[in-house]
């Protein structure tokens, strides 16, 4: 069991400790940081009766629909309802790369606990690919909802901030039904998830980037 507990943690904690650590400027409270990840964590819960429910209750069990609805849709809403009302009303969400902290941290809350429970049904010899693909997806996920909450909460025009806050929503939905959709859909699926996983990493770490020069640019100069 401690074995198990070790290797669903890991891959979440270690992401989360670099996405934390690029935040070099004004780094976020580690309570707020540690609290975003525990409502990740308990997103699990509610998420997985939801998802229950619609399977086996209201008999909505089609794989396309449990791919694109019941998985991508339902876990990146609650994610980014959490990541909204808790981080980004926030006092301490006072710069574009906080909301990348936030939202991984959220993400990979939910993430880890899904992991551990995948784990704890399949064995450690899985847990290699679960840090490689969905502990790291859910991550990247959050990243990308992270960047445009950002830049939408520090936007000065109200159409711009509109726009950007939509799409922090409608992207991480994007990608992840993606995700799950080359899972169900390929014979040949690494031949598919290994691109996607480069391009999804090249535009996670783009989006750091991008979120510290646009923070460059809305601070107050005199201001670290």
């Amino acid at each position: 069991m401690i074995a198990i507990v070790g290797a669903a943690l890991a891959p979440g904690i270690a992401l989360l400790s670099y996405f934390y650590l690029r935040d070099n400027l004004q780094p976020e409270p580690i309570s707020m940081v540690v609290r975003s990840f525990i409502f990740g964590v308990l997103l699990v819960f509610p998420i997985m009766t939801l998802q229950y429910i619609i399977q086996s209750e209201w008999q909505l069990d089609h794989p396309l629909f449990q791919a694109v609805v019941a998985s991508a849709l339902i876990e990146e809403f609650f994610k980014w309802l959490v990541v909204y009302h808790t981080a980004y009303k926030h006092v301490e969400f006072d710069e574009p790369y906080d909301g990348i902290v936030y939202a991984v941290a959220v993400s990979l809350g939910f993430a880890t606990l899904e992991n551990f429970f995948y784990l704890l049904t399949n064995g450690l010899e899985i847990a290699f690919w679960r840090a490689l693909l969905p502990v790291s997806s859910h991550a990247l996920f959050g990243v990308l909802m992270g960047y445009y909450l950002g830049i939408g909460k520090f936007s000065k025009d109200l159409q711009k901030k509109q726009r950007r806050i939509a799409v922090s929503l409608f992207i991480p939905i994007a990608l992840h039904s993606v995700y799950n959709l080359i899972f169900l859909t390929a014979q040949q699926w690494m031949l598919l998830v290994t691109p996607f996983m480069i391009v999804l990493w090249w535009q996670g770490l783009k989006k750091v980037r991008l979120a510290h020069e646009f923070g460059s640019k809305t601070r107050p100069r005199g201001t670290k």
